[in-house]
Order: C-alpha cells, then structure tokens, then sequence
C-alpha cells in the first residue's frame, strides 16, 4: 500500500514537471483569452448557481495562473480567497478592504476575516498545474482543495478549474483515493462542463 502512494506520488511529480514547462510557455495572449471566457462564461454560471448574497470563491494567482480577480470588481460582486493553514487545512474568507496577510503557502489571504461556511458559496473557481477530462486536477502536492473536496458540503459546490488548453491532459492524470473531480475547466477555448461524482 505504501508502495503504491509513492508510485502515485513520483507519477505525480513528473507530470507536474511536464505540464509546468507547457503553461510557462503560454503567451499573454493565451492568459487574456481565459480572461475573456472567464468573464463571458461567469454570467452563464451565476445565473445557473448563483444565489443573491452569496460568495463566488477565487484565488490569489501565482506564477503562471491566470489572474481572475478582476471578478471582484464586477457589480460589486461579493468574493471569497482561500487561506491555507498548516493544522487546519484550507478555508475561505470574505476578501474585504482590510490588508491582506501571508498564509501558510505564503500566498496573500484575508485571515482576519471569519471562515465562511460552505452554505454561502455558491461557485468556485480553481487553479491547476493540470486537469484531465474526467475533471482530475493536478495541483501542487499539498492537497488542500482535494481534502476541502471531501467534504459532502463543499463537493456540492460547483468548482471549476481555471486553465489553458494546453494543460487539459487527453491521458487520465495519476490520482490518489482521496482526489476528488471538478465540475469542468475555463480555458481559452471556453467553458467545459462535466457530471462529477465521488
């Protein structure tokens, strides 16, 4: 059993290796694309998921993701970042006005901010290394979004992965027993939807 998870686990590696190189390559151009499906597509999915006052989750982008927080700055939309914690696993906060602060992935979140309970999120949007069709994503090893996942309340959320084309593996990804599916992908090509079940 052992064996299997660092078989997965190295399995894993190189494909972050792989799929790293492909999206560092990706031209702004490619980035601006996503941008404009990301916006055109958000109407779609707020107006299927979305319920009055409640909060789409996003992210602080890191090197070579695509950069989604101009959705805060739509209608005065309410938004939530995520805040990961050693011992506690990764929560969500209301992304105010206050100052930002590091957290344990040394990524700027609102950690002054109280948790906000999965009941009032009604979309998620994601980053990934890789997703394959099957909705699989392939993150940075931490397992952060795939242990929120588990949970029946936050599985329910329709979560997407936001993502270039070139990064949608046609192969399925390796997963461990604990890796849960997205909902589909936003890529330069637009909106991909998918049944995921556990």
């Amino acid at each position: 059993m052992k064996n299997m998870y660092y078989d997965i686990k190295s399995k894993k590696e190189i494909k972050r290796k792989e799929f790293k190189l492909i999206r560092n390559s990706n031209t702004s151009l490619i980035h601006e694309k996503i941008k404009i499906n990301v916006k055109s597509t958000l109407n779609i999915l707020l107006n299927k998921y979305h319920s009055e006052g409640k909060f789409i989750g996003i992210y602080w982008p890191l090197k070579g993701e695509i950069d989604i927080r101009f959705i805060k700055e739509i209608n005065n939309q309410k938004v939530a970042l995520p805040s990961s914690s050693k011992t506690k696993g990764i929560s969500y906060h209301k992304w105010s006005n206050n100052k930002l602060e590091i957290d344990a992935k040394n990524i700027p979140a609102p950690k002054r901010e109280n948790a906000i309970n999965p009941n009032d999120i009604s979309i998620l949007f994601v980053p990934a290394i890789a997703i394959d069709q099957e909705g699989y994503r392939l993150g940075y090893g931490g397992g952060y979004f795939d242990r929120l996942r588990q949970i029946d309340l936050w599985f329910s959320i329709p979560s997407f992965v936001v993502i270039s084309n070139n990064c949608i593996s046609k192969e399925p990804l390796p997963r461990d027993r604990w890796d849960v599916p997205f909902n589909g992908w936003i890529s330069e090509k637009g909106l991909h939807q998918i049944e995921a079940t556990k």
